[in-house]
């Protein structure tokens, strides 16, 4: 059976290293399918290290109706970013049509075996890796879904996540639910730290599927389920939520990620920009949630909350 080829709209960018972070997040937040990012080297050659070259961005999106938006909302978005920004250089960008992309090659140019908690390696399924005593390893092919461990939401959260299961021997018998499961990295984290059942929630159907295939690379399928639902309509109630979202939608969400958390339990959140932090803390830092702890790497934020009560 021959595979329909697809049209792709490919975004390269080339911008101060500085803007990569903010970028990237606002590129998936519009619907970007992938990103890959290629860092500049030091300039070393008089023997100083002042001079680093522009990143190169590459965003991938979809053929539909909605890609004259999405390029007006990265214009304004960079020409906000000058703004607040005036003296990096302005980011420069270039489109161009290709059929069939195989983004997802690029990946595995830089994806290599990741140390992103004290016990945690993130490992990609091309690769060979020899575990140490207490490393618990997790296997990736991201595909075309996020979430490799390379980002620091992602990171933020194992680590949040492995503080939570390893120190609560309760954590045997918790339910975990992963929002927007991506390539269901931390559903499969929650599984293999311990936790008792773990359920994926993923609107996008191609992220199903390569959580689901990752699950099963993993051995962990008796413990975690993937579903395409949208989180509104999941009724169950949970110990552990970790929804690496956007503030955006984690705002959304707030009557939801209260009503699915049970008396006691906790929610981590992360996906979350400096930028951001000062409206999450208005909707979050409030009843029924006790801040816990909030961990911070860049620009970046996640927090740690316990609504109150008792499981």
């Amino acid at each position: 059976m021959v595979q329909q080829k697809e049209e792709w709209l490919k975004i390269e960018i080339v911008l101060p290293p500085d803007l990569s972070d903010a970028l990237s997040n606002f590129l998936m937040e519009i619907g970007a399918q992938g990103v890959s990012q290629e860092r500049g080297e030091v300039q070393d050659g008089n023997g100083f290290q002042e001079d680093i070259l522009p990143e190169t961005m590459k965003a991938y999106f979809p053929h539909d109706v909605r890609v004259d938006k999405r390029m007006e909302a990265l214009q304004t978005y960079i020409n906000e970013l000058m703004v607040l920004f005036p003296n990096l250089p302005r980011p420069e960008w270039s489109t161009e049509w290709i059929v069939d992309a195989d983004w997802g090659e690029a990946w595995k140019k830089y994806f290599k075996p990741l140390r992103v908690t004290k016990n945690i390696i993130i490992k990609p399924t091309w690769e060979r890796y020899s575990p140490g005593g207490h490393d618990i390893i997790i296997e990736i092919d991201p595909g075309m879904a996020f979430g490799t461990g390379q980002h620091p939401s992602t990171r933020m959260c194992l680590q949040a996540m492995e503080d939570l299961i390893l120190q609560d021997r309760a954590a045997r018998s918790w339910r975990v639910m992963d929002v927007g499961a991506g390539t269901g990295i931390l559903g499969i984290a929650a599984a293999k730290l311990g936790a008792g059942k773990v359920v994926c929630v993923e609107i996008d159907k191609q992220a199903v599927d390569i959580a689901g295939e990752n699950i099963r690379t993993n051995g962990v399928e008796d413990k975690v389920d993937v579903v395409h639902q949208d989180v509104t309509t999941i009724q169950e109630t949970f110990d552990l939520i970790v929804a690496n979202l956007t503030a955006k939608m984690l705002i959304k969400l707030r009557p939801q990620l209260i009503s699915l958390l049970k008396r006691g339990g906790v929610v981590v959140m992360s996906g979350i920009i400096e930028q951001n932090r000062e409206d999450m803390e208005h909707h979050f830092f409030a009843e029924p949630f006790v801040v816990q702890r909030t961990i911070t790497e860049k620009e970046w934020l996640c927090y740690v909350l316990t609504k109150e009560g008792y499981r």
